[in-house]
């Protein structure tokens, strides 16, 4: 039985930061635990995604390494609005609904080159803090607990071993986690995982961060966890359980 709605009136302010790799679960969960708490939910990986969207679609060849200053310049510009609502997730961009669009292949293989642009990231992230900044929220994505939100109550890492994030990401993506699916999906992950983590500290937990491996736990028992933390940041109360 999750702790869930029965806490809500507890945390309205509260923040919950999470951080992980690709496959981890952290999207999911994360939903997850702002449905169940009432709280609100911001996806930041969404909001480079939509802003690798509007490059390509003003043209701009994010293969390109020459063309960095000109994805910078258009960070500020970027007319996004993110839905909090962690039951309908909207993304549009310029009017746009891209919700789907940012999830699509080419946007996938393209966002890294946003995500480790280092003039982009000041402009997100203030975005980020800014949304942050309200509290009762459930805050994910590469370097939240470290850069966006390094004083949220509650922090997480949420990990698993490579075998598992990549089955997750293959069912996900392909439909099925065989080993010719999770085989497809080897580069996408490995290769944005280690170019992430050149500007994002998301793959070692700094101090206070809680590690959160799900390797071995469903989805109930992954989302339990992360209520679990909540639930001793705000009584007091022990843990119930070892999460690492």
């Amino acid at each position: 039985m999750s702790t869930s709605r029965a806490d809500a009136t507890a945390v309205p302010r509260i923040v919950v930061a999470v951080d992980g790799p690709s496959g981890s679960g952290k999207s999911s969960v994360s939903r997850a635990v702002a449905e169940r708490l009432g709280l609100r939910y911001l996806d930041t990986g969404a909001m480079y995604r939509a802003l690798a969207w509007w490059a390509l679609e003003q043209g701009i060849d994010l293969d390109d390494g020459t063309t960095q200053p000109a994805v910078a310049d258009l960070a500020p510009k970027l007319p996004l609005e993110i839905s909090l609502d962690p039951v309908s997730v909207l993304v549009t961009v310029d009017g746009h609904d891209v919700t789907a669009a940012i999830r699509e292949p080419r946007i996938s293989g393209a966002v890294s080159a946003v995500a480790t642009n280092l003039g982009v990231r000041p402009e997100l992230v203030r975005r980020q803090r800014e949304i942050a900044a309200g509290g009762g929220i459930v805050v994910e994505g590469r370097d939240i607990t470290t850069v966006v939100a390094p004083d949220a109550d509650v922090r997480v890492l949420l990990t698993a071993d490579e075998r598992a994030r990549l089955a997750r990401r293959a069912l996900e993506v392909h439909g099925s986690d065989s080993d010719a699916a999770i085989e497809q999906t080897r580069d996408h992950v490995v290769r944005r995982d280690e170019q992430d983590s050149s500007v994002a500290a998301f793959t070692d937990a700094a101090d206070g961060v809680t590690v959160l491996d799900s390797s071995a736990l469903t989805f109930e028992e992954t989302v339990d966890a992360v209520l679990d933390l909540v639930r001793v940041a705000t009584s007091g109360a022990p843990a119930t359980r070892d999460r690492t």
